[in-house]
């Protein structure tokens, strides 16, 4: 049967995709999207879509989030609305607590309330690895890991993934979670790394690396991160956390020479042009040396898998923001 579906979020990175995705499998469901239009959204993402409306809007106003969910006969809930910048919440770490922890109570009690002696309802909270804090040389995050966030960024949804574990076990709200890697992909804000060394090459501008450029990270195709959110919404256990990542650690060095040589080979220019314009500077602030994700439990229990290339998700990543980049 068709079904309401409100994503927060909507109009972000992974929101918009995430709409794209289950628009395209979905086509009978209609897709509300509460989004505030801050800086790194963009409603154009999502316009035209039919059967998909957006509410411009806040989640930490309750009444409002209540009212959509009770209104439209809501029933499925992703919630990825949240500021998620590490370099802005050491610079102005209030609004990453108002947006991600108390955003995430607002939602969590709406649905709490409006859902109240309803069955099959279900509140999908999409979190990030960056809850464990940092990994050495060896091993890999997993579901059953302890928290040790370092960063007002991965504290503030430290707090939230342990806000949804309390409303499933105190009020029996039907929940999952999902914490997963770095997404890379179109429709990113530029002032994250890909994006935003893809606009510094195209301009013949420094590309900014921290420190010796030796931090890695794993990278996430964002449909492959789309794809494991619908799974998880659709067969996950509630109550259960399910980690998704992608297999590629790469270090950000070895990221950025390889993002160079596609943008060079994307413009027709000598290879290692783009490669000159690396720029060291100064580390940032608690910056985590090492994140990876065991995503086994997702792949045994919901038979979901990673399935983009690096290098051709490199070059649809490029391709996407070469071509949409006077917008961007």
């Amino acid at each position: 049967m068709p079904e309401t579906i409100l994503i927060t979020g909507g109009a972000g990175f992974i929101g918009s995709n995430l709409v794209h995705r289950w628009h395209r499998n979905h086509q009978g469901d209609r897709i509300l999207v509460l989004d505030k239009l801050t800086y790194a959204a963009d409603r154009t993402q999502i316009e035209g879509l039919e059967g998909v409306e957006l509410v411009v809007g806040d989640v930490q106003n309750l009444e409002l989030a209540r009212h959509l969910i009770q209104r439209h006969g809501v029933t499925r809930v992703f919630h990825l609305a949240a500021e998620s910048h590490v370099d802005r919440s050491i610079t102005g770490p209030a609004e990453f607590i108002q947006t991600n922890l108390v955003g995430t109570f607002t939602m969590l009690e709406a649905a709490r309330q409006a859902w109240a002696g309803q069955k099959g309802c279900r509140f999908l909270h999409i979190s990030t690895d960056e809850v464990y804090g940092s990994l050495g040389s060896e091993g890999r995050f997993n579901e059953s890991m302890a928290y040790a966030p370092n960063s007002p960024y991965s504290a503030s949804k430290a707090g939230s993934d342990h806000l949804v574990r309390a409303y499933h076990h105190t009020y029996g709200l039907e929940v999952v979670t999902t914490n997963c890697s770095n997404n890379y992909g179109p429709r990113q804000h530029p002032e994250k790394l890909i994006p935003l060394a893809i606009s510094r090459m195209v301009k013949g501008e420094p590309i900014p690396i921290y420190g010796d450029g030796q931090n890695v990270r794993d990278w996430l195709y964002v449909e492959d991160h789309c794809a494991a959110l619908e799974a998880v919404m659709l067969g996950g256990v509630p109550g259960e956390t399910y980690c998704v990542g992608g297999d590629n650690e790469q270090t950000n060095l070895d990221l950025i020479d390889r993002l160079c040589d596609t943008v060079d080979a994307r413009l027709n220019r000598p290879q290692g042009t783009s490669r000159g314009l690396k720029s060291f500077v100064q580390d940032r602030a608690g910056h985590d040396r090492r994140y990876a994700i065991d995503a086994a439990k997702i792949k045994t229990d919901l038979g979901w898998q990673a399935e983009s290339d690096f290098a051709e998700g490199l070059r649809r990543t490029v391709a996407w923001y070469l071509g949409e980049r006077a917008g961007w």
